[in-house]
């Protein structure tokens, strides 16, 4: 096993079509948000600079994803928006085809390979995407986060999760630890961050579970419960994130 080696896209365009040969983590509904299904493949061909790539050897095992935005801009304010994750991807593409100046750098994913979760390597992740922000005039990243150990509770409110604190005063969550740890300071809920809706046939495929009962589904991955309305044949799942900002 040699030292990682992490890269942008743009300094090693040959990795492109490896990018999703690496087994992640993600649950398999997340991959079926509108927004990220339309984007993802535009941000590999139009921000490779903006994504990262570690590799060991010839092995692809971390991915991040960042956007450039307008942050403070008119209707915008500085406000980082409650439906997250979806709209700060809306907002880099909407800004980059209108020809909008970005201020900002937002983190859209971190994920490192399976097998190789464990080895500080997210932490090294986003401390590149930090620091290429910085090499590209940015003073500041923020990343709507998902918390990783929101799943084992998923009726816990987000805010109460996301603001819980160990004895050493850092945050009780992992990943949200990674960040302050990073430097970065927690700034709100986007209690709307993501929302994938689905028939019943679908998130029975995505999830394996039955989904024939009106009400809450709690789904392996999910970071709140599914709401299952099976008269009117469908799903949705609305999943919160925590704004953290990172000032460079």
């Amino acid at each position: 096993m040699t030292d990682p080696r992490i890269t942008t896209l743009a300094e090693r365009p040959e990795l492109v079509d490896r990018l999703w040969d690496m087994q992640d983590s993600w649950p398999e509904f997340s991959r079926h948000d509108p927004v990220g299904w339309l984007l993802y493949p535009r941000m590999v061909t139009e921000l490779a600079p903006y994504v990262l790539v570690a590799t060991d050897g010839d092995e692809v095992i971390g991915r991040g994803f960042s956007v450039p935005f307008a942050q403070h801009t008119k209707g915008r304010d500085g406000v980082l928006p409650p439906r997250g994750w979806d709209q700060v991807l809306l907002w880099a593409f909407s800004d980059l085809r209108r020809g909008i100046a970005p201020d900002t750098v937002s983190a859209i994913e971190i994920s490192i390979a399976a097998g190789r979760q464990g080895e500080v390597l997210s932490g090294r992740m986003l401390s590149v995407m930090r620091e290429n922000a910085r090499a590209r005039g940015f003073t500041e990243v923020v990343a709507p986060v998902r918390p990783s150990g929101k799943p084992a509770e998923p009726d816990t409110p987000i805010r109460e999760y996301a603001y819980r604190t160990r004895e050493d005063g850092l945050p009780y969550d992992p990943w949200l630890r990674v960040h302050v740890r990073a430097g970065g300071v927690i700034d709100s809920i986007a209690p709307f961050s993501m929302t994938i809706t689905g028939t019943l046939p679908e998130w029975r495929a995505w999830t394996g579970l039955p989904f024939d009962t009106p009400g809450p589904v709690r789904a392996p991955g999910a970071l709140t419960p599914v709401r299952c309305e099976p008269e009117q044949g469908y799903a949705v799942y609305v999943e919160p994130n925590v704004w953290v900002r990172h000032r460079l």
